[in-house]
């Protein structure tokens, strides 16, 4: 089956349709190596950071395998297109939920292992999230702080599961931003999650991460009806 220029939609999805397809028709059988992602990107017509996007997703559920100066291979001709959707289904909630045991373990992990030149970067980050005020704007700069804390844990898991999540909390923290109904935790808020790893406190590092995100999450759990709280009606 040979790629063709991608055309509306979703372009990530899009992208990764056409990569699983490459593997469940035969094309790309398992232990070959992919073609790269500028070749991918311009036979896509999409940009390079989309065709990232999709090889990162297809890698998190054993499609792919990316080795560091080596390339992509393909591990798995099993198609993860119906698990991926589920995950595109989670509500606010079930973003929060696993945001509080990412944050939590990877502010605990920043405040052991962070350097001089992790600090300075996450000072530059919640100083991007505190001055976003547009609400897209105010997402991404809010979801690339909690990486950037993640980062500095330098757990690759970690990280990369993160890295993975990263759209889902951009969008959700855009659409928090939107409802005023639902809290946000402010600067002073996130400040303390820095302030604890500057001084290489994992347990309070990890009880300001938690404090972040609990009372967003608690009026989340409010706003659920019991059906819904019980995993039912979806």
């Amino acid at each position: 089956m040979a790629l063709s220029p991608v055309r509306g939609g979703s372009t990530v999805d899009a992208v990764l349709d056409q990569l699983q397809a490459e593997v469940s028709g035969g094309s790309w059988r398992v232990g070959d190596r992919i073609p790269a992602e500028l070749d991918l990107a311009a036979r896509l017509g999409v940009s390079r950071p989309a065709v990232r996007e999709a090889i990162r997703a297809l890698s998190h559920v054993g499609v792919l395998e990316v080795r560091r100066g080596d390339g992509t291979y393909v591990l798995s001709s099993a198609d993860p297109r119906p698990l991926l959707r589920d995950v595109g289904r989670g509500t606010l909630r079930d973003v929060f939920e696993v945001q509080l045991a990412y944050d939590v373990q990877a502010a605990r992990l920043a405040a052991r292992r962070r350097t001089d030149a992790d600090l300075e970067r996450l000072e530059g980050l919640l100083a991007a999230r505190d001055a976003a005020l547009e609400a897209d704007a105010f997402g991404a700069a809010d979801a690339r702080f909690h990486v950037g804390v993640a980062e500095a844990g330098h757990n690759p898991v970690l990280i990369e599961a993160c890295r993975y999540f990263l759209d889902h909390l951009r969008d959700s923290m855009r659409t928090i931003r939107l409802d005023h109904e639902v809290p946000e935790a402010g600067p002073a808020a996130h400040r303390a999650v820095l302030d604890a790893i500057i001084a290489r406190d994992g347990e309070a590092a990890a009880r300001a991460a938690a404090a972040v995100v609990e009372p967003t999450l608690a009026a989340l759990e409010a706003l659920v009806g019991p059906g819904e709280a019980d995993g039912e009606g979806r």
